[in-house]
Formats: C-alpha cells, structure tokens, sequence
C-alpha cells in the first residue's frame, strides 16, 4: 500500500528522518520489510510545519528514492513538525494530486491502506462531504475523500471523534452497497500543534504501525547514537515501519487504537468505528 512517517518534537532538517537512517522511508520506498508492498515507489509527500499559517508541502509522481529536489529540500528545511510518505498506488493514477498528504488550512492528513471496492460506494461518500468543501478536493484516491469526509463531521474540532464518525460511515456506505470490511487504514492527521495516528480496519488485520519510546530511555539504551543528543524528551516518531534497528526503540500501536502526540504527557486509547446520527442521507444500494 503506502508507507508513511510523522515526527514531532525538536526542530531537525527533514534529511535527518529521511534519509540517515539505515531503513528511512526512502529505503523503505526500494526495500519495505513490512509493507504490502516491497516497493512503493508511485510518488511521495513531504508536509512541515513552520512559523506560517499553514504548512508546507512538497509532492511529487516520481519514486522517492530518485528525486533530486526532496533531496536538497530535505538538506536545508528544518521543522519541528513534520509528514512524509511514500506511496504505492491501490489504483488510481499517479498524478501529485493523488500524492500524500493532503492539506487543508492548518490540516495535514495522510493514510496507508485503501478501502476495498471504493467505486462502489465513492459517490456516497463524496455525497457526504459538505458542499463548501467539495470545492477543495484535487485528486482521484480514498484517502482524499476520507479526509474530506472526516473535515465534514468535524475532525477540526474533535479528531477521534471525526474519524470514528467517518470510518463509521464509510462501513454504513459499504454494507448498504454489499461491500464487507472496506476499510483498512494507518492514519496520521495533525494542526501542526498536536498529531493523532489511528490503526483500524474492519476485519482487524490492519497494517503495521509504531511508535518511539521515550527520548530518556534511549538514551540510557544507547548513548552513542547521535540523533538522541539532539531532540528534547518530547519527541517521537510514529511510523509505518521502524527506521532503525535499535533494541527497546520501537512499540506496535494496538490493533483498533489511536494515540496523539503532544505537549506533556502522550495518550493512546481504544478506536471504535461510530456511524454519525445526522451526517446524511445515504442512499440505499440498487
């Protein structure tokens, strides 16, 4: 499918979690260990953070691991922030429209999975979305719909519940259309102050997900490696797959949960799908 990372914490060049370590997202764009896919190599987006209004993004079709341009970005832009993903089409075009992450105002979204037979229930999800967002949607995939989907019910407002209220309503839109277990997602969403990553599919055998132990503790764990010396206690990655081979690094995000990443003390808790009560009217499968 996709493979994706997202760092919050001390400001560092995007380079530093690209590409110096020995199972960046950009080897991993060539050699993915736990992916669907070995390669994913159908585009990629990097989205950052800075002291503007809304942040950065850069995507592009080529293969991540031939882009001269992410390279020198990645050398010279720093953030305290930042989204990266690769991707592996499940069907639609490679086009940078398809790209991830998607941005809206101070929004990023980005999303590993697919949900299964989308055609068949694509124009009620799209149906769904508030007509004053419809406008702002460029590209062809799910994942952008999701995200549209997930803006609608308020996912600017209260994100946990956003996202169950969309997954819930994308497996009501599903079922009403014969399709069983659509949905099957990593997702990371961020306001640029704090970041929620959910894990979930439908038939509870979702895509793997990670996140890093705490900055103390690896340093107690591994005091010669350099990066540690550079990053508060706060910060922390959430990825697709580990980056590095580091003993006591790395713990799998439960199936059916969700964490967010933010100042003070993290959280992670359970994820239970809730079709919203008022969202819409779906119409019944013919």
């Amino acid at each position: 499918m996709c493979r994706w990372l997202a760092y919050s914490g001390s400001p560092l060049a995007i380079s530093d979690l690209l590409y110096r370590p020995e199972h960046s997202l950009i080897d991993q764009s060539l050699h993915s260990k736990l992916g669907a896919e070995t390669t994913n190599g159908d585009g990629f987006g990097v989205g950052w953070y800075d002291s503007t209004d809304t942040p950065g993004v850069f995507r592009s079709i080529e293969p991540a691991w031939n882009d001269r341009n992410l390279r020198e970005l990645a050398e010279h832009v720093e953030s305290p922030l930042v989204f990266a993903h690769i991707r592996a089409s499940s069907g639609t075009a490679i086009q940078q429209t398809n790209c991830h992450p998607f941005r809206h105002n101070r929004w990023l979204w980005m999303h590993n999975g697919v949900l299964h037979d989308f055609a068949t229930f694509k124009r009620d999800l799209v149906l769904a979305i508030d007509p004053s967002l419809y406008p702002s949607i460029e590209g062809s995939t799910d994942s952008e719909v999701f995200f549209y989907v997930a803006l609608t019910l308020g996912l600017e407002e209260d994100p946990p519940g956003a996202v169950a209220a969309a997954v819930g309503l994308i497996e009501e839109a599903a079922r009403a259309h014969g399709v069983e277990n659509p949905v099957q997602m990593t997702v990371a969403t961020s306001d640029g102050d704090r970041v929620w990553a959910f894990r979930y599919s439908s038939e509870r055998k979702s895509r793997s997900l990670f996140f890093s132990t705490d900055v103390r503790a690896l340093r107690e764990l591994h005091p010669d490696l350099e990066i540690l010396s550079k990053v508060t206690d706060e910060s922390r990655l959430i990825v697709s797959e580990p980056i590095r081979d580091l003993a006591g690094a790395w713990n799998e995000v439960p199936e059916s949960s969700y964490g967010v990443v933010q100042e003070g003390q993290d959280e992670l808790h359970s994820f239970t799908p809730k079709a919203p009560s008022k969202p819409t009217s779906i119409p019944a499968a013919v």
